[in-house]
Formats: structure tokens, sequence, C-alpha cells
């Protein structure tokens, strides 16, 4: 046994004097055992440099995703500062400031585009010195607008002609940084002389409003717990099985001291001290990686969010946590390993196993986990103060434990398989003796596509969960797809409103009215709904009409319902119309309700709601705007239109810009939650990929340890396909145990997720897509693998010192 090369024959003898002189133990030999593993590490020549590059390149990968996640928390942050600092300071007020040289006029502009979401105010200057929000110098002239990067981008493309025919205002400037959430962020500032208080806007001082932050929703906070732990978990087994690269080498290397007088202790902390200096390298270069990946934050977008380079910072204290608990996590697991392996002065005894691993104990984690996750509360949208602890660590734990189970199972699984081509025989036998290093590359991999499978189940519960029917009595085809709502009190623009609707491009139908509320004397409330005769016809059945009359409206079956009615619209008493204006701005109406006021039945109307309480034409009620009262469409919108929706937005602003377009509610959160499905299949199948290259520096390095091995089959005459194949099927079996492993187990903890939230599965063959991932990298892993193994097999092999 001899060692790589003679600069670390002069370390062997060194240590051997110092060593035999000294007497091992204590904190002084420590730090000299482990300075003498850096040493091997750093100055072992080209062999040393390999296998230190191959530890550090993996420990780099999972450093850049940690320090990511840890610039999470700021990335937040910081756009929530902005968001609140661009923000009226009455923005979750109807009450206006008096009017002065600084106050201006808003009204929310925020309008979708297709699948994008369009922020957005419309403002109106007092005086000379009105106010301007963040990044904007003055509020743009009527007419004018100035708009983000990524907006003024989307507008001078044909793509955006529909969305410039709704913004309709000339360009005069762009939106610096600081007035934006994100640098992809749609977002613009229009002045405009068509808003008014009487027009839902509201007059304010100066900018900086910072809300009460309503805590997050409890089953939306219990998938951001889980999110974290699933991206988590992987990125450490990632890096534990990065810090073993290189490993037979190395054992065979510790032979060597063993010869020269150094005992099983101090060969494994120089062993120890090796892979310290491979992840502190790794540490640096994953740094280094996450600065220079974090440049093009800017042109990534997820689910609509981006963020600037300089909000991609992570916490001080995680950062060095990371920094300090990496190197330690690799001298950890350095010692573990070491532990299974005897390298004694003439050999090391690593393939040969002396017992099977046993399964008891590595089915205390995962059992452990579940039994904290079962035994864990019920967990609901209404539930308060939920506790992340819990859940964390159950499901880390099973996660954990399924890593921890795979190497037993390929074990198990390759033990009593025999014969086949000769490929096939080859691959066998060569995990029949060393499976381990095989089910720590495929672990990863397993582990990210079992948190997925958990996550994806969850999603598709949820989503379930969300769909409901809005249609009341007509079913759910008669919903109306869109919903648009106006602030104008005036009954009049409720028929301006329908007939503009029913000549865009677009809409099958539209069905406008005006609704409010009146009050009676005793204080009871009922609905009022104002429209001409043919829209009153459409929504009860009325013996006669003509302008000027008045009906109370009953809905069939409803006693309690009904009685409610009477008690407030009583013919010849009178009623009460206010709109609540905290400011009391808006007057309130009386109005007495003709005695001569029929009681009629409701039907549903043509988009299946029902109307009871006061039904009435424009005649009977006094003119002018009626306090309390808004406009409202429905419309079914024509499939065969492409961008129908955006054309009945267009329609709506050319009208009114206050009004509000509202896409039925069930079809938004199908396509939120499907976008959310989505991007996890997609960050799912990403951390997979990013796990297989570390397949595929295992694998190449695997390769590097049996070159000789690989030279003298080909010398025997063993062609150079067959132990391509075998390459192959050396991957292929643990990840198809894996895959096994990581769907059932993925589903198992999603049922017992699914128990926890109270809802049902949704579908559970999501699994499918990540075995098809799982198969495609392994195919992907040995391609990439087969040029070094053709190097490998030349005759120069062969040759030895």
């Amino acid at each position: 046994m001899t060692v790589d090369d003679p600069a670390r024959s002069t370390d062997a003898h060194t240590f051997a004097t110092n060593h035999s002189a000294e007497g091992p133990g204590g904190p002084g030999a420590w730090i000299r055992e482990l300075g003498l593993g850096i040493r091997f590490a750093a100055a072992g020549g080209g062999g040393g440099w390999a296998r230190t590059f191959l530890t550090a390149a993996g420990v780099a990968l999972g450093v850049a995703l940690l320090l990511l996640a840890a610039s999470t928390p700021n990335i937040l942050s910081v756009r929530t500062e902005r968001g609140d600092a661009r923000n009226p300071s009455n923005a979750m007020s109807s009450s206006s400031v008096s009017r002065s040289a600084s106050s201006f006029l808003w009204l929310a502009g925020d309008t979708d585009f297709r699948s994008d979401h369009v922020g957005g105010m419309l403002l109106r200057a007092d005086g000379p010195r009105a106010s301007a929000p963040p990044g904007v110098a003055k509020i743009p002239a009527p007419g004018e607008m100035v708009v983000s990067p990524a907006l003024r981008k989307l507008l001078d493309t044909p793509a955006g002609a529909l969305l410039k025919e709704r913004l309709n205002y000339r360009i005069v400037g762009t939106i610096a940084p600081s007035g934006l959430l994100d640098a992809t962020e749609l977002h613009y500032y229009a002045g405009s002389d068509r808003i008014g208080l009487d027009g839902g806007a509201v007059r304010a001082a100066h900018y900086g409003y910072s809300p009460r932050h309503e805590p997050l929703n409890a089953l939306l906070y219990l998938l951001v717990v889980m999110i974290c732990v699933v991206l988590l978990v992987p990125v450490g087994i990632f890096i534990a099985t990065a810090v073993r690269f290189g490993g037979d080498r190395r054992d065979r290397r510790l032979a060597a001291l063993r010869l020269v007088g150094a005992d099983r202790r101090t060969v494994a902390r120089i062993a120890a001290g090796e892979a310290l200096f491979g992840s502190a390298v790794g540490v640096v270069l994953g740094a280094a990686f996450f600065l220079v990946g974090r440049q093009a934050a800017e042109y990534v977008r997820l689910w609509g969010v981006s963020a600037y380079p300089g909000d991609i910072v992570p916490r001080l204290p995680l950062a060095v946590l990371i920094a300090v608990a990496v190197p330690l996590a690799s001298v950890v697991v350095t010692l573990s390993a070491m532990r299974s392996v005897a390298v004694e002065p003439l050999g090391v005894v690593r393939g040969g196993r002396l017992r099977r691993r046993r399964l008891w104990w590595r089915l205390v984690l995962p059992a452990l986990g579940l039994a904290i996750l079962l035994f864990s509360d019920r967990i609901t949208p209404r539930s308060q103060d939920v506790d992340p602890v819990p859940v964390a660590a159950g499901v880390t734990l099973v996660l954990i434990g399924l890593a921890g189970l795979l190497p037993w199972l390929v074990e198990g699984s390759v033990a009593r398989l025999r014969g086949g081509p000769v490929p096939w025989q080859l691959a066998v036998r060569r995990l029949q003796l060393s499976s381990g290093s095989a089910a720590r590359a495929v672990s990863g991999i397993m582990v990210a596509s079992a948190g997925a499978i958990v996550l994806q189940l969850m999603f598709g519960a949820m989503q379930q969960g969300f769909i409901t029917s809005s249609a009341g009595g007509g079913g759910i085809t008669r919903t109306p797809d869109l919903t648009l709502t106006s602030q104008d009190r005036k009954a009049v623009t409720a028929a301006l409103l329908e007939d503009s609707l029913r000549r865009t491009p677009g809409v099958a139908s539209a069905f406008a009215l005006t609704e409010g509320y009146v009050s009676g004397p005793e204080g009871s409330v009922t609905g009022l709904t104002v429209g001409d005769c043919a829209h009153l016809r459409k929504m009860a059945r009325l013996p006669s009409c003509r302008d000027g009359d008045t009906f109370v409206a009953h809905n069939p079956g409803d006693t309690a319902g009904n009685h409610h009615v009477d008690r407030t619209a009583r013919p010849g008493r009178a009623v009460t119309l206010d709109d609540y204006d905290p400011d009391g701005s808006t007057p309130e109406l009386r109005w007495t309700l003709p005695t001569d006021s029929p009681v009629v039945m409701t039907v549903p109307d043509p988009m299946g709601a029902r109307h009871s309480g006061i039904l009435a034409t424009p005649g009977a009620l006094p003119t002018g705007p009626l306090p309390g009262a808004h406009n409202s469409a429905s419309v079914h919108a024509d499939p065969r239109v492409s961008d129908a929706v955006d054309e009945i937005r267009n329609a709506a602003d050319r009208l009114d810009p206050a009004i509000h377009v509202w896409v039925r509610q069930n079809e938004q959160r199908d396509k939120e939650y499907d976008t959310v499905q989505t991007g996890l299949l997609v960050g799912g199948t990403l951390m997979m990929v990013l796990i297989a290259a570390s397949m595929l520096v295992s694998q190449i390095e695997q390769l590097r340890e049996r070159r000789r091995l690989l030279s003298v089959l080909v010398a025997f005459g063993t062609r150079r396909s067959t132990l391509a194949w075998s390459v192959l099927w050396q991957t292929a079996v643990p990840v198809f145990v894996g895959t096994l492993l990581a769907a059932a187990g993925g589903l198992a903890l999603g049922h017992v997720m699914l128990r926890m939230v109270q809802k049902p599965a949704k579908d559970w063959w999501v699994f499918l897509p990540y075995a098809g991932v799982a198969g495609m990298l392994v195919l992907l892993v040995t391609l990439l693998s087969l040029p070094p193994l053709w190097r490998m097999m030349r005759p120069e092999g062969l040759r030895t010192e």
C-alpha cells in the first residue's frame, strides 16, 4: 500500500514521527490531525484537488440554495415596505382629508390583462404642491401616465395592444425602483380629470400607510412550512452526500497512515480535516455562486413575483449559521461514515460487509414523525396560532427516515438477484458489493420526489375545496362569467352599462341593474333593486308594469325571509337609503313606499340569482344619486373570442374608470391553483435535476475509483457497450427502488397531512410525473458519464506505481 504522491509520503512520515513522540489525544492532537487532513486535501496534487473540487462543487450548490432560502425573509420584508410606502395614507378608508395645495384625489386603477395583474392608480392633483408617489417626480397631468419599465415594454409590443387601448394615456416617464415591488412588476400612475368624490375617489395629503397585516390563512401558512421543509431537507442530504465524494481513494490513503502508526480515531480525524477543507471551499464557492446568480433575479419571474438583486440579502444570523453549520456538518458526517469502514494497515474493508443492514432502527424516525403528525391538532382555514414546530419536525423526520430506509431497501432488492445478461450481472454484482454509495446518490432525488408528491396532494385537495357554485337556483351553467360593479349611484348608469356591454365583442349576454339596501323604522333592512319593466319581469312574476311602479318581492317557500322583508317594506311607510359613509358626505334619503305596491314572487334572473325586497322602476324614485346604491352587471362571455375578458374590461373602462371587473371566483381559483401546481412541478423537477448533478458527480467519482478494474475488463475482451449498459443498470436500479419508496412514502405522508387539514384527496396519481422525470434523469446521467467511461477504459489505466 502506497500513498498517492511524494508530498503525502513526507507528510505521513512527519505525522508518524510527531505522533509517536507526543502521543495521541488532547486538543492539540485534534487540531494537528485536522490540519494534516486539510494539508492532504490542499497540497495533494491533481488527485487531491480533483476530490476537493468534487466535494466543493456539491457543497457549493447546496450552500447557494440555503443562502437563497435565508434571503426570503428580507425579500418579503422589502416588498412589504415599498408597497406600504406607496399607498395613500387613507388607503383602507373612504374618509377624505380637507383640500389643500398638497392634497390629491386618488382612485385604485388595478386591472388584469390576460394572466397578468396590472397595478395602478388614477390621480388628480388639487394644487401645484400635490404629493407624488414614491419613484415619481410629480403627479402626471390629465391624460398622461408614468409606467414601470416592464409595463412600458409590454405596451410597446403588439401583444399589449388591448391593454394599451384600456390605458389610453400618453407615457411621460418611468417609475423608479423605489416605487416598485420588483423589476418585473406591471404598474402605472395616470393623471385623470374623470375621477371625483362622487365617483368613489378619495382625497389624501400624503403617502405611506402601514396596515395591520392580518395573519396568514392557516392552510396557506401550513403550506409555507411544508414548502420550506421539502426544499431544505433534500439540500441537507445533498450536502451530506457531497462531503463523501472520493471516499474510496481517501480510505486507501488512510490505510497507509495506519501502516506508519496511526490509530483508527486518528485517521478518522484526518479524513474529517479533508472534508472540512472541501466543505469550506464549497462555502466560499457557494457564496460566489449566490452573489453571481442573484444578478439575474430581475430577469426571472416565478408566479408573478420577482426581486431586485439588492433585495436578495440573507439575514446575517442565518448566513453565519450556514457558514458554520455546513463545515461542521461535513466533519460530523465524515466521522460517522468512518465508523462503518475498517481502515487497517494493509487495506480497507468497505465492500465486504460484516453484517447486513438492520431495519428496525431505520423505522424509528418515520414512525416518530408520523406519530407527531397524527397526534397534532387539526387545522382549518379559521384556525388561530398554528404551531409550525410539530409539522416541520414531523415532516422532516419522515423525509429523513425515508432516506435512511433507501440503503436497506436497495441492498435487500439486489441481494437475491441472479443471472441475466452480462451487463446486468456486472451491475447487480457491483450493487451487491457496494450499494451504499449508489443509494446515497439517489436519496436526494427520492426525498425531493416524496416531498413534492405531498405538496401536490395538498394543493389539489385545497383547490377542490375552493371550487363552489355561486348560482342561485339556476345551476352552475347560469353563473355569470364576469361581474362588473360601479359606485355610480345613478340608476341610468346601469342601462348605459348594459347597452355598452351588449355591443362589446366577446359578450354573449349581459344583465345590469341598480342595487342597494333600505332600512325601516325598526332598524330592519331589506334589498332595493331598480330596473325598467323589462328587467323587473326577468326577476319576478309581475301582474302589470309601467314606469313609476314598485313591488314587494318574496322568495317562494322562504317564510322567515319573507317576514323579514315585510317588516321593512310596508306600503305607505317611509324607508331610508343611507350609504353609511363615516364622514357623512352623502346625506341619507327618506322615501315612502307607495301604498299600491303589490306582493310578487321572484324568479331566477338570467344569471340565476333571486332579488327579494323592493323592486322599483326608475320613475318611482327621486331623481339623482341613490345613497348606498351601486350598479352591477353580470356577463356571459363568448368562449369563441379568445380575449373576451379584456374586451369587456376595455368597454367598462371607457364608461367609468372606477368600475371593478370580477372574473368568476371558482374559475379564478382554478387558474391560481393550476399555476401553483405547475410551478410546484417545475420547482420539484428543478430540484431533482440539481440533485441529478450530484448523481453525475458521484457516478464519475465511482468510475474513477474503478478505472483499473475497467481497464482490466477491456483488456480481457469485454465490450465497451457491455460496460456502458452495466453503468446504466447500476444507476437505474437504485433510482427505480427510490422512486417506489418516494411514491409510497409521499402518498402515506400526504394521507396524514390531508387528515390533519381535513381534506379529501383529489388525485392519488400525482407521483407519475416524478417517476417519469426520474427515468429521464437516469438516461441523462448515464449518457453524460459515457465520455469519462471511454477515457477510463484505455490501456493506460493498467499502469500503477
